[in-house]
């Protein structure tokens, strides 16, 4: 075998193909489990944040979990434990209709849900009291007054962490290789064992990560400035 050669890989049809399906699996799985985890974490918040506090164990218990316990181990949990005890009708739906990603998002979902309830709650608890009995001073309840005072500031201080953890979240989607999800560490892999290229299928695969993982921190970065009209303006 000849020497580095990036054409080998790129200049093949079907190698490209797979990688584009990979891409394209990848944002899919990230897209599903950001959205539930962003889903779960403000119901987390608002049990948090309720004058209930019954919640608050089991919500404490919730985030200990999944903030203790490996992603990956979680995953493999979903996968070859609670996939196997499905009835045989769900069982058999969800392979036919791509079980792998469906338990990567369900379990990359859950796990990150922890982080950004825990993000939401420090942006929350970042601002001042003052701020709540401002706004009830001025005619607001509790839930109007967080709805459109605490809420609104709690995420604007909320957002640096929720961005690292969304990269963050980006980046562990190459962990749904491990239960067979077709995503782009699944497609490097497939790769290099039919080309037999292993740097440079490996050096494709990373370059394409960390292109990825910039143009979400520059979204954010984005974000963060618009969200911030001081930091904007000496900008």
């Amino acid at each position: 075998m000849s020497g580095f050669d990036l054409s080998a890989i790129l200049g093949n049809p079907e190698y490209a193909t797979m990688l584009l399906h990979g891409i394209e699996m990848t944002f899919i799985i990230y897209a599903g489990s950001w959205s539930l985890a962003m889903a779960l974490a403000i119901m987390l918040l608002a049990i948090r944040l309720s004058p209930f506090r019954f919640g608050d164990p089991l919500v404490a218990a919730y985030v200990s979990y999944h903030r203790n316990v490996p992603t990956l181990v979680q995953l493999m949990l979903w996968y070859f434990g609670i996939f196997t005890l499905m009835p045989n009708g769900v069982a058999t739906w969800l392979a036919s209709h791509n079980a792998e990603a469906i338990f990567a998002v369900i379990g990359l979902g859950l796990c990150q849900a922890a982080y950004f309830s825990e993000d939401l709650r420090s942006g929350v608890r970042s601002v001042g009291p003052g701020q709540m009995e401002a706004a009830r001073a001025l005619g607001h309840g509790y839930v109007s007054a967080m709805r459109f005072v605490i809420m609104p500031q709690g995420v604007r201080n909320a957002l640096p962490p929720l961005i690292n953890h969304s990269v963050s979240l980006f980046k562990n989607s190459s962990l749904a290789v491990v239960i067979g999800a077709s995503e782009l560490t699944h497609a490097v892999k497939e790769i290099e064992n039919l080309s037999f290229r292993t740097f440079e299928i490996y050096l494709i695969g990373t370059v394409l990560y960390l292109f990825f993982s910039l143009v979400i921190m520059s979204i954010g970065a984005y974000l963060s400035m618009r969200a911030d009209p001081a930091r904007s303006a000496r900008a």
